[in-house]
């Protein structure tokens, strides 16, 4: 298991059912892990991202802190937020399969579903000759089109 994948587990673990939130200390993680303090940086930044239902705040120096609070929406208000805030006009490849598994983790898409969703979304999937934005552009509005079918398939 790679080192990101450690801290991932380890602050996920702390944030179990019971508490949305949880306050860490970035040099006492990173001696934890015997890393660098930026490999804890780059974990929050790529695994507790809004997209992903999370909301970190940090405050630097010497009693410095980093909260990561769980975002408790779910079912229809997540998605209606994630459509509208967002995924937004454009949407690269590693954004949308960020969220796929956020909504795979929260239980919002199933594993087939979120699998289903990556493969539509993917590289392959768009190997045609149009210009990286067209193709971002076109992964928003499917990825938006997919989760309001998820949406869809949760009220009835």
């Amino acid at each position: 298991m790679r080192i990101s994948d450690s801290i991932e587990q380890f602050i996920k673990e702390m944030l179990g059912e019971d508490s949305p939130e949880v306050e860490l200390k970035r040099n006492e993680l990173a001696e934890y892990f015997g890393c660098a303090p930026s490999q804890i940086n780059y974990v929050l930044a790529t695994r507790f991202s809004p997209s992903q239902g999370y909301l970190t705040e940090s405050r630097r120096g010497g009693g410095g802190y980093i909260r990561i609070v769980r975002v408790v929406e779910t079912g229809p208000q997540k998605m209606a937020y994630l459509v509208r805030d967002r995924i937004g006009d454009s949407l690269s490849e590693e954004e949308a399969l960020r969220i796929i598994a956020h909504l795979r983790d929260s239980g919002m898409a199933t594993g087939d579903e979120a699998s289903l969703m990556a493969a539509a979304l993917s590289g392959k999937a768009l190997a045609v000759p149009l210009s990286p934005e067209i193709k971002n552009a076109l992964r928003a509005r499917t990825l938006k089109s997919m989760i309001l079918a998820l949406a869809n398939k949760e009220q009835k």
